[in-house]
């Protein structure tokens, strides 16, 4: 049985959907009444599932007012829909054009549906984004400090870098105790640290950016991180292998935490040296090691859970 798609094209305005199959567009503002009507629209036509580019936030009203209406929803990759829609022979763009590549793509790849987060892990995503956003404020406020000419300038800096310093511990108060108050979290924050060299804010950003960790396979989530390398052959050609899409907040972090965590661990150092020793650029070696150390940590996760699923 045919199933019934509506690609959504967002725009900070517009909600511009298009049914498929079938020939049915519709435009709708993008705010609460635009998307109440976008939810009638779907269920007149019997849609099954609505699909949305991930747009830089644009869609985050819509997707959350549509699964409250009782429509699923699921977020896309823009880059693949943008090269599905090239294939198809869509050279030019419209946000009409746009609404039917993302149907038809949704359509092809028989997409299903991604439930919006629950409070918890949307509050605690958002209290890490924030925490990271402060961070780099410190950097750069320091940096300028430093540049000023003289201590009035400097004092400004002073005030500055306090506050955020404040509100840095306060939302890292906040954060450890969202994680110490979910079961599931706290075991998994124990677990984690169980790893030298992992530490609060790389636990939080595992949590917060990667929930599926320990529910998928060690190649699986290396693909969803965007640390498994893929490969690049032809007849007899065997081309390199490289890295790219996935979680990059996610990826970027583990690169960083593992040059430490070899410190600590033998046998990431002597995974190191081999490396180092057989001539591998710098590159590669940082990413082999945050390879290595997410599929250990998607071990220790899968175990963590099978745990808790014993005792409860």
């Amino acid at each position: 049985m045919t199933k019934t798609f509506c690609g959504v094209d967002t725009s900070k305005q517009y909600l511009d959907a298009r049914i498929v199959p079938g020939e049915a567009f519709a435009r709708f503002a993008n705010d609460a009444a635009g998307i109440a009507k976008l939810a009638t629209f779907c269920v007149q036509h019997k849609v099954e599932l609505v699909v949305m580019e991930a747009t830089g936030g644009f869609e985050r009203l819509a997707f959350t007012l549509l699964w409250e209406a009782g429509v699923a929803c699921a977020i896309t990759n823009p880059r693949s829909v943008r090269r599905y829609g090239e294939a198809m022979g869509f050279l030019e763009k419209t946000d009409r054009i746009d609404a039917f590549i993302i149907a038809h793509f949704a359509r092809s790849k028989d997409l299903k549906p991604t439930p919006p987060a629950n409070k918890n892990q949307s509050r605690l995503k958002s209290l890490v984004v924030r925490l990271r956003q402060l961070t780099d404020d410190l950097v750069v406020n320091k940096q300028r400090r430093h540049q000023a000419q003289n201590d009035e300038i400097r004092s400004t800096f002073d005030e500055i870098i306090a506050l955020i310093k404040r509100q840095s511990r306060r939302l890292e108060g906040e954060i450890a105790s969202l994680i110490d108050d979910d079961p599931l979290w706290g075991i998994l924050d124990k677990t984690f640290r169980t790893v030298k060299g992992v530490a609060d804010r790389t636990v939080a950003r595992l949590m917060a950016e990667l929930p599926e960790i320990g529910t998928y396979d060690n190649k699986a989530i290396s693909k969803l991180v965007g640390l498994a390398p893929l490969a690049n052959d032809s007849g007899k050609r065997n081309g390199k292998r490289s890295i790219r899409g996935g979680r990059s907040g996610v990826r970027s972090i583990l690169v960083l935490v593992a040059g430490t965590v070899r410190r600590y661990d033998p046998s990431l150092a002597d995974f190191h040296r081999r490396l180092t020793a057989a001539g591998k650029p710098k590159m590669v070696v940082r990413v082999a090691l945050a390879h290595k150390l997410l599929v250990r940590l998607n071990a220790k996760a899968r175990e963590a859970r099978a745990q808790l699923a014993n005792t409860t």
